[in-house]
């Protein structure tokens, strides 16, 4: 499959992750529920089948909040404040001039990668909050937390004449560096939850556990971009 075909067809996956091959046309006006299983599968549903299922968008364009998985604190102001819906998220980022100046940026990795915009914005919102100085406890760094060696191998020849832990601070050359390696993880894997899962906890864990880690920041990580991503493309769908 082709790279950039791959990671555009996460629009689709998105609603499209459950089980037994369930696939549901993507449509701003459904609600879509969904919850992680013990195997680590996420399962999508137009209606709360059962008490497992949050609602991860609504019809109405209202997110729910999503009280049942607690937010992580990161030090950007644009990260998803506990009980905040993905829809009152999307709404703050949208006004952020953060977010608004990062969009040439997030354009061009689209283009060079084929990884959506959209996509680009919710990873940034959850993993940095938009704060190009974030560092971790593991010792990522930057808008995507991208560690310093798995950026060394992504790095252009011109990239590698600096130290990654000084380039991963510049805005420009995380965000590409970041979608290089988002791009090359969706070649390997054929469903978003499992791309991001990968990220998160590197792709030897999801081979590992043949699917979906069960590691509860991995697995919250997960759903956290998922929220995020499907509210942005009901607005995007909405604007049309």
């Amino acid at each position: 499959m082709d790279r950039r075909r791959a990671v555009r067809l996460s629009a689709a996956w998105v609603v499209g992750l459950a089980a037994g091959g369930l696939w549901m046309a993507m449509d701003a006006r459904a609600d879509v529920w969904a919850f992680i299983d013990e195997h680590g599968q996420v399962h999508t549903a137009p209606t709360q089948l059962d008490e497992r299922y949050r609602q991860v968008s609504s019809g109405r364009g209202v997110q729910t909040p999503a009280a049942a998985a607690p937010v992580a604190s990161v030090p950007g102001r644009l990260g998803r404040r506990r009980g905040e819906s993905a829809e009152a998220w999307r709404q703050r980022l949208h006004a952020a001039p953060e977010v608004r100046s990062l969009q040439p940026l997030l354009r061009e990795a689209a283009g060079n990668t084929g990884v959506d915009p959209l996509l680009l914005t919710a990873m940034i919102a959850v993993e940095s909050g938009f704060n190009p100085q974030a560092t971790s406890s593991q010792g990522a760094l930057g808008l995507m937390q991208v560690m310093p060696d798995t950026a060394d191998r992504y790095a252009t020849p011109s990239e590698k004449q600096r130290p990654a832990t000084e380039r991963l601070l510049e805005p420009r050359t995380n965000v590409l560096t970041g979608a290089r390696v988002l791009a090359d993880i969706a070649r390997r894997f054929d469903r978003l939850d499992l791309v991001l899962a990968a990220w998160n906890a590197g792709e030897g864990n999801v081979r590992k556990h043949g699917g979906m880690p069960p590691i509860n920041e991995t697995r919250q990580h997960v759903l956290q971009v998922l929220e995020l991503y499907w509210a942005m493309l009901q607005h995007q769908a909405a604007a049309r």
